[in-house]
């Protein structure tokens, strides 16, 4: 028998723990990551929401295919016609990439909202812990298995998406294209990842799953519909109308305005996506008419639309890391045996 001490500080002890030289608490972390992913497969919600997802899917890419044909795109311009697939919308369709602007966080909500605070209505986190499991493997399992999840089904969707649409306008993509779909799904997947994030970290400050989803389905709704409007009221009073009198005032108001957007991550996905995925988008600031006197027109490299977009992907994965950083310790510091 060995007496080894918790990460919380009580103490346990092992008896033959060690199974082919790994101790039985090196596979907790493993266990509660191959336990999530179980029950996320089998999961009729997470069914629910891919039959959602793939519907909107096929919804954006029949509209992108009619509003090809109905415009006559092919015949005027044919410079990276796979990724209008992705971008362009038909009437009352919107594109692919709106779609998942605005579903996306429903599908992070969705894996996440009773991570935790379910387990403990249940009464099984207490018999979790009791078993051979560092504390931390719980949360840590539950958020790696929600973003594999959430990566499986991005890029999946994304393949799939792109062979229907291969299959309906005829023509294969360049090595240029696939690039900037591939950029395009991992910025995707870090955006709902997000969202799982503060899914969970509802799920650990609330008790009742109803709660912790109403949480994020409002922050979900301000940040998609009412954060710009704030934004506009904001700056309205901050830059008053009757004192633009001057270029530099009107400039400092349009920076000001684009900089608040960019604290709400639905703003910096949409304004990161729509620049990797058109190339004709050269900047993602202000800039007056003289600033584009004699320049050339034309489409930006992919790499040149990477450095363009570089602080928005680092923006997102910085959020997703303070968010999750803080359910962490919310999680270590909560007292789990009180129910």
């Amino acid at each position: 028998m060995m007496i080894r001490k918790n990460r919380d500080g009580s103490q346990h002890s092992e008896t033959g723990s060690r199974t082919g030289g790994k101790t039985v608490r090196g596979s907790g972390l493993s266990a509660i990551y191959q336990k999530e992913m179980a029950d996320n497969i089998h999961s009729r919600r997470f069914l629910i929401v891919l039959g959602l997802v793939l519907l909107t899917s096929f919804a954006s890419i029949y509209g992108a295919v009619s509003g090809l044909a109905d415009a006559g795109t092919g015949t005027s311009d044919s410079s990276f016609m796979f990724l209008k697939l992705f971008t362009l919308n038909s009437g009352s369709i919107p594109s692919f990439t709106s779609f998942i602007a605005l579903l996306g966080p429903f599908v992070g909500l969705a894996l996440g909202f009773d991570a935790i605070n379910s387990e403990r209505s249940e009464g099984t986190l207490n018999r979790l812990v009791s078993q051979p499991v560092y504390r931390d493997s719980v949360i840590n399992g539950k958020f790696l298995a929600g973003a594999t999840m959430i990566f499986l089904m991005v890029f999946s969707m994304g393949i799939l998406t792109g062979a229907i649409g291969l299959l309906a306008i005829g023509i294969p993509p360049v090595g240029e294209e696939l690039g900037r779909i591939a950029v395009f799904l991992f910025f995707t997947a870090v955006y709902i990842c997000f969202w799982l994030a503060l899914s969970i970290l509802f799920s650990v400050l609330c008790r009742h799953a109803a709660t912790s989803a109403m949480l994020g389905i409002a922050l979900w709704i301000f940040f998609a519909l009412f954060m710009s409007l704030v934004v506009s009221i904001l700056t309205g009073i901050l830059y008053p109308a009757d004192k633009m009198y001057t270029v530099s005032a009107v400039m400092d108001y349009y920076e000001c305005q684009a900089d608040l957007n960019r604290l709400s991550p639905y703003y910096l996905y949409s304004e990161a996506v729509s620049t990797i995925m058109n190339p004709s988008v050269r900047t993602t600031n202000v800039i007056l008419p003289q600033q584009l006197s004699g320049a050339i027109t034309g489409y930006l490299s992919m790499g040149q639309s990477l450095l363009l977009v570089w602080p928005h992907l680092t923006g997102l994965l910085a959020l997703t890391a303070v968010v999750f950083a803080i359910s962490y310790i919310s999680f270590m510091r909560k007292e789990i045996r009180s129910r």
